[in-house]
């Protein structure tokens, strides 16, 4: 069966897209934030453009979590599952890795990517949920960022060694491997092995190692701007689970002395290495001096992130948008009012459904501020709230604000931002109404983006790599309120296309001028502009779309993977 399904897609070389995570729909929950949604847009573009793209991940067979959140703002998690059958085809082939000196049978399952306009991209998701296996094994691919260090690198080896060897299984032949972030570098190992020289005699055992053939298949992008967010594991753990695939001195020396870095990993055997925004290319030189680190601004997959209802706008005024964002351009042909006559209905759904869930009474007709993104320290959720007195001075009657977020579970800092986020809707008393909205999706996402005024962001400088939610916004019109991080250094015409926070994007970030200079643009540009000033407004909307969503796509950005990275 297997053979017949993948018959169109063996036959020419592809070019295999790694991720731990992947995000393509809120009923697939194999995704956690926005790294995987990424990887589901850069997918969804491969299809649109005709791109040969095969992607590997993991099943997480349950998913990241479901969250609920009691009356105080405590996170609850309950697992996601999901039955892989309501959606993806079971693949009869099987390859086998070994972990702590045992055999682990892998299996995968087959989505494919369907373009609207005919191209497709199949994934194969890896399970090690095998009735032959160790039952401590069939967990491996059961939770996305579960467990302890041990279980990560298990799952890294699934996915790594794992994935090269399944695609080898089912008849791929493959031209580049691009592993998304550092989960996935173990691959380059299993590449090493594979391309080993056949060399009887050599003076220095290293080259039978051929790494320059590796390099010229690996491309590497790094999404993480904090140190602590690199993968990292000690050899006493890498001795003890990962049995033998090349000797350890060769490990180190591409994946680092001290401990087994797979960012180091990833550097040192790819040939094409980039972030995924300018600024965050110049802050991963810095981390990691004398290699030659690329920017590609990530961007979004514009169909799925337009609401539908602006959909049937774009249509009417700009046929093709869709596969060829470029359009948006054009944004002129659309009168103003169309845009905001199609907003209030996007914002009405939402405000319905935010009622419908929290009953906290929002109306349709107040600045409607959201912030919807992982709950964690560096995002600053609260900012907003530094001086309540103020903000109440400035906003009563006058804002309203929309939350979502997942805190990591074992994040109790940003477990700790939901509960401060309640603390100060309770102290509002409802002079401004707050709403935090539980278990943020794919879904609730898109529904929040596009509903709101504005799109409020406001993390600690350098720490947003690149960030794609305000991307989304502009996508339907929303303007953003953010600190010059990540892609919207980029994107940001002050008064233009949205409003800066705080200082210039090569400071770092002062919290008291940061929320001094949030409290003065909402209370002298924003708020007066919204109530008094509707053609300013939707001018900027226009902007938004004309001079953002054109250009901040997956599209353009897998253009650009292709032409700088993949025929390099």
């Amino acid at each position: 069966m297997e053979t017949t399904m993948l018959e169109s897609f063996i036959k020419d070389p592809r070019i295999a897209y790694f991720s731990m995570e992947i995000g393509l729909r809120s009923e697939i929950p194999t995704y956690s934030g926005g790294l995987g949604v990424l990887a589901g847009d850069t997918i969804k573009s491969a299809a649109d453009l005709n791109i040969p793209m095969v992607a590997v991940t993991l099943l997480t067979k349950k998913g990241y979590f479901r969250q609920e959140i009691d009356a105080e703002g405590n996170q609850i998690e309950i697992p996601d599952e999901w039955h892989p059958s309501d959606f993806l085809t079971p693949l009869g082939k099987r390859v086998s890795v070994f972990i702590e000196e045992r055999e682990v049978k892998i299996g995968a399952w087959l989505y494919i990517v369907e373009s609207i306009i005919g191209g497709k991209v199949p994934i194969i998701y890896l399970d090690t949920d095998i009735e032959d296996n160790h039952e401590e094994d069939r967990g491996i691919t059961h939770f996305l960022y579960g467990g302890d260090d041990a279980y990560r690198l298990k799952q890294e080896i699934v996915l790594g060694i794992g994935g090269v060897r399944m695609l080898d299984e089912l008849g791929f032949e493959i031209k580049k491997y691009h592993m998304n972030e550092g989960h996935s570098s173990l691959l380059t190992l299993e590449l090493l092995r594979r391309y080993k020289r056949d060399i009887e005699e050599v003076w220095d055992e290293r080259l039978v190692w051929d790494a320059e053939r590796v390099r010229r298949l690996c491309v590497f992008t790094t999404h993480t701007p904090v140190e602590a967010g690199h993968d990292k594991f000690s050899y006493d753990l890498v001795k003890r689970i990962m049995c033998e695939v090349i000797p350890l001195d060769v490990i180190k020396e591409f994946g680092g002395q001290e401990t087994l870095n797979m960012t180091l990993l990833g550097l040192n055997l790819s040939h094409y290495i980039n972030g995924v925004a300018k600024r965050h290319q110049e802050v991963s030189q810095d981390m990691f001096p004398g290699y030659e680190i690329h920017a590609i601004t990530n961007g979004v997959h514009s169909y799925t992130w337009t609401h539908d209802r602006f959909k049937r706008l774009y249509d009417r005024y700009l046929p093709g948008w869709a596969n060829e964002p470029e359009i948006f351009v054009r944004i002129g042909k659309i009168p103003s009012e169309e845009i905001w006559d199609v907003h209030m209905e996007v914002k009405k759904e939402l405000i319905d459904y935010v009622n419908r869930e929290t009953g906290v009474g929002m109306d349709y007709d107040t600045l409607t501020i959201g912030f919807a993104r992982r709950a964690t320290s560096y995002k600053r959720a609260d900012l907003i709230f530094t001086d309540v007195e103020r903000l109440l001075r400035i906003g009563e009657g006058k804002i309203q604000l929309i939350y979502a977020g997942k805190a990591h579970p074992k994040d109790t800092p940003g477990k700790e931002l939901i509960r401060r986020i309640f603390q100060v809707k309770e102290m509002m008393q409802g002079r401004i109404k707050i709403a935090y909205l539980k278990n943020y999706n794919m879904s609730l996402a898109l529904q929040i983006i596009a509903g709101v005024d504005v799109w409020l962001n406001t993390p600690q400088r350098p720490y947003e790599a690149s960030g794609t939610s305000g991307m989304k916004a502009a996508h339907n019109g929303v303007l953003n309120f953010s600190v010059l991080d990540g892609w919207w250094i980029e994107g940001h015409i002050e008064g233009i296309t949205g409003w800066s926070i705080g200082g210039p994007p090569h400071e770092p970030s002062d919290p008291i001028q940061d929320s001094d200079d949030l409290y003065n643009k909402l209370e002298t540009v924003i708020i007066p502009t919204f109530y008094e000033n509707r053609h300013q407004w939707t001018k900027m909307m226009k902007n938004a779309i004309g001079m953002i969503a054109y250009y901040f796509n997956s599209h353009r950005m897998m253009r650009r993977y292709v032409t700088e990275a993949y025929i390099r």
